[in-house]
């Protein structure tokens, strides 16, 4: 239905006339190609339309079309081993209309074609209320797919079927006062809203990414949230693709939002190659993707985010755990920023919008552990990664400093350490965990007693590292003594056998908790011994020269069994 006119247009931004019977945050199509957009202004009959397709060829008096609805994803079978655009368009259909991405198509983001097996788990006569699962759907080998009650529907099961669907076909009915509501394979959810749990809880278990700078030094807990900024080349994607590919969640959601063409091909190729460490099973069976690169238009990118987090909410709701990279957030932010100029908006910092902090908070707001809706109290987690790109790695910027109040952790990534080859490049003295309280019991009980101080020793003696290091610059190695001396070697120890990881060594790419502890453990321990060997007068030299030096510089290569024994050396 037509409700209005173009009477201006100015890049994603386009204004349009007799729109007094819309809302904000409802969706319209523009133009005779019906190009999709969402309304971000109200003023009087007057809208602002920020569109999400190139609005090349739109002109004045062109139509505009009202859906009366806001910007909705699709949440059902078919999400996962699927990659999408930032307004959940399936990129592996579009692929077969075109190479790009056809102005105006309208595909659903759900195959309408696909039959999926649904098992019921209840049956007619049962009473249920939003949230209850009442049936599964194995989408994937790896991941059963939980048919909930949609949010708000609460009543008794007056049918329900077994068999194969599509997501459109009615699966049951639930009876409410006098009306008989359909259930469907498929739910809609409103990406600007949040959605609904019981009750937050704190996070209390470590998301495990088998990166030892992370998971030892700097952990984020499921239900966390992280921020990873750094200049170009220092190795966000990277960290993120490892994070993606290692951590422990059941479910993966990976947001390209903005970047590079070339970094998002690089994770359509290499995820479908992956296997899961668990079962041996591709990665994609539980992951899904979304990709808003650089070309792609400026819009969506901010559409992307939105999209990504309510998947993961959708996920979470059904009791797993779900991790989602977000790469990266400087991107959605320089989208606010030109939305906001050409509304003319009085600028903030830098020039982006003065409500950029809110954006932000009201993002990363939406990770967490939490009691989901259903009678069952399941307990779901969504962990929000967020990669941040400020030009010139500069730590000052708007982006990074309202994101750095949000999120309890902060791996700073240092391009100094990337020209060194040290990967991951986190530094470790700039960067913190703010979970350092909330693990401190699950590490105490499940890997050691003295988990802590290992790690909180390790943290000392690289800290004294760099104030000794001030000193030789000043006064020369000659001055310090053999104490400090042995800092410096224990310390290096630490950087390079520990926190140097290659992503691309099969053996080192991953490493589970407990072999992290043994390993700095080791590390800890020879240098207590070599303290002691040096009040008893023995030199240095000499115990730089121990046999058990080259086995810890090999470490990282061993088994948990062959560091146990090493340890008892």
């Amino acid at each position: 239905m037509e409700i209005g006119k173009i009477i201006k247009v100015s890049g994603p931004l386009v204004q349009a006339e007799g729109m007094k019977k819309s809302k904000m945050f409802d969706v319209v199509r523009v133009g005779e190609e019906k190009l999709i957009g969402e309304i971000i202004r109200l003023e009087g009959d007057i809208a602002s339309i920020q569109v999400y397709e190139e609005t090349e060829g739109l002109k004045v008096g062109d139509p505009v079309f009202g859906t009366g609805m806001p910007l909705m994803v699709e949440l059902g079978p078919g999400l996962l081993k699927n990659i999408f655009d930032g307004i959940q368009r399936p990129l592996s259909q579009i692929e077969r209309m075109s190479d790009f991405i056809v102005r105006g198509v309208d595909i659903p983001a759900l195959d309408r074609k696909i039959e999926w097996d649904f098992k019921p788990i209840v049956k007619k006569g049962d009473i249920v209320e939003e949230g209850d699962i009442i049936g599964i759907v194995e989408e994937t080998p790896l991941i059963k797919h939980k048919i909930m009650v949609p949010y708000g529907i609460n009543g008794e099961i007056v049918e329900i079927k077994e068999g194969k669907f599509t997501v459109e076909e009615e699966i049951g009915k639930v009876k409410r006062e006098d009306d008989q509501i359909p259930l469907y394979l498929m739910q809609k959810w409103p990406v600007r809203k949040p959605r609904p749990f019981k009750k937050r809880l704190n996070p209390d278990v470590p998301l495990v990414t088998g990166q030892r700078v992370i998971d030892t030094l700097f952990p984020i807990l499921k239900g966390g949230t992280a921020c990873i900024p750094g200049p170009f080349g220092s190795g966000k994607t990277v960290v993120l693709h490892q994070i993606a590919k290692w951590a422990d969640s059941e479910i993966v959601v990976y947001i390209g939002c903005g970047e590079r063409g070339n970094e998002m091909a690089d994770v359509l190729i290499e995820f479908p190659k992956l296997k899961d460490p668990n079962s041996g099973r591709p990665l994609m069976e539980r992951t899904s993707l979304i990709a808003n690169t650089s070309n792609m238009p400026v819009a969506a990118r901010e559409a992307s985010i939105y999209t990504g987090v309510t998947i993961g909410e959708y996920f979470r709701d059904m009791g797993y755990s779900v991790a989602l990279m977000a790469d990266s957030t400087s991107r959605w932010a320089e989208a606010l920023r030109e939305i906001s100029g050409r509304m003319e908006e009085m600028p903030g910092e830098e020039g982006y919008p003065a409500y950029l902090g809110t954006r932000v908070a009201s993002f990363y707001e939406r990770a967490g552990k939490v009691i989901c809706l259903g009678k069952d109290n399941r307990i779901g987690s969504l962990s929000l990664l967020g990669a941040v790109s400020p030009p010139g790695g500069d730590l000052t910027d708007p982006v990074v400093q309202m994101t750095l109040r949000v999120v309890k952790v902060f791996w700073g990534l240092d391009d100094r350490l990337a020209y060194q080859r040290h990967f991951p490049a986190i530094n470790w003295l700039t960067s913190y965990s703010l979970y350092e309280r909330n693990i401190e019991k699950f590490v105490k009980e499940d890997i050691a007693p003295d988990y802590m101080d290992i790690r909180n020793e390790a943290i000392s003696i690289l800290e004294k590292e760099a104030e000794l290091i001030e000193i030789v610059r000043l006064v020369g190695m000659e001055t310090l003594s053999q104490n400090d001396r042995l800092i410096l070697e224990i310390a290096r120890s630490i950087r390079e056998d520990f926190l140097h990881q290659s992503a691309f060594d099969e053996q080192d790419a991953y490493t589970n908790l407990k072999k992290q502890y043994l390993m700095l453990k080791t590390i800890i321990l020879f240098y207590h011994s070599s303290l002691k060997k040096l009040e008893k007068g023995i030199s240095l030299d000499e115990i730089l020269q121990e046999p058990i030096r080259e086995k810890i510089s090999k470490i990282k290569y061993m088994t948990e069994d062959q560091i146990k024994q090493l340890l008892e050396v």
